[in-house]
């Protein structure tokens, strides 16, 4: 049975409310999909009915799992690429070279999902010019989800989830069999820290950042609401920091406090 038009107007609502993120009329069949799973768990016959629960329940933990279960988590190593070329030939030097080994490079996943990015950007700083890494770097990981965020912790992947994106010599150099499984070696694992953070809420204490990752994450939030999120990112980097994001986002016309450069294919912005 379809989604109700009253249980996808309160899903939309929700997912407004607690992640600022906006779902338009036509996306019915994405929450059907999504929240089939929980309505099976839960031992409701349709999604409607399950959603019709929840509401009328006032169940704060299933209604953080509607919003877990509809925040998208499209995630792969290395993802397109470019960006991470630019932070090891360009970003990390030029780094390397203004801290002077006083102090570690920090850099920022938001939205990191299971942990492709995070750990990602620790091979490439652990291959770097940065050298051991753990001891000049320190890399935070955040995403919205606990359940998300519990998995990426574990830095465990299946063998389809290496084969999007991983090359070969990373593997061998940074993992180690695990069972049926992929196990993220230690020295990598130790340089992340993960934590449960809402982009549409204000920042706890995390610190000041050079670099920040906050790719594919944009467009899923209004206008205003990306304005504030990147006010609130350019308010923990330091003035020489670099933001990286989605190719299909952009700071200009939406936030003034950041000029655009370019290295190598990739956009990059700076703060004024």
């Amino acid at each position: 049975m379809p989604i109700s038009t009253a249980a996808f107007e309160w899903v939309c609502t929700v997912l407004r409310s607690d992640a600022a993120i906006v779902l338009e009329p036509g996306k019915e069949y994405l929450v059907e999909s999504r929240l089939a799973p929980l309505a099976r768990l839960s031992g409701k016959s349709d999604v409607s009915t399950f959603v019709e629960h929840t509401r009328s329940t006032a169940d704060r933990r299933t209604r953080d799992d509607i919003v877990e279960a509809l925040t998208t988590n499209e995630t792969s190593w290395f993802r397109d690429s470019q960006p991470f070329v630019a932070l090891e030939t360009e970003i990390l030097p030029k780094l390397s070279r203004s801290v002077h080994g006083t102090r570690n490079v920090r850099i920022w996943s938001a939205a990191c999902s299971t942990g492709q990015e995070p750990y990602s950007i620790g091979m490439i700083v652990k291959d770097s010019i940065l050298g051991a890494g753990a001891a000049g770097c320190e890399i935070l990981a955040t995403d919205i989800a606990p359940g998300i965020i519990a998995q990426a912790q574990r830095g465990t992947y299946t063998q389809g989830e290496i084969n999007r994106g991983l090359p070969a010599m990373k593997l061998v150099k940074h993992f180690s069999k695990a069972g049926m499984h992929w196990q993220i070696n230690e020295n990598i694992r130790k340089m992340v820290s993960f934590r449960q953070l809402n982009l549409s809420q204000p920042l706890p204490a995390i610190g000041q950042f050079d670099v920040v990752f906050l790719r594919n994450v944009l467009i899923y939030f209004s206008v205003e609401t990306r304005r504030e999120i990147l006010q609130r990112i350019r308010a923990v980097c330091r003035p020489d920091a670099y933001l990286l994001l989605g190719g299909a986002e952009t700071t200009i016309g939406v936030d003034d406090s950041w000029v655009r450069e370019q290295i190598g294919r990739v956009p990059v912005y700076r703060p004024r």
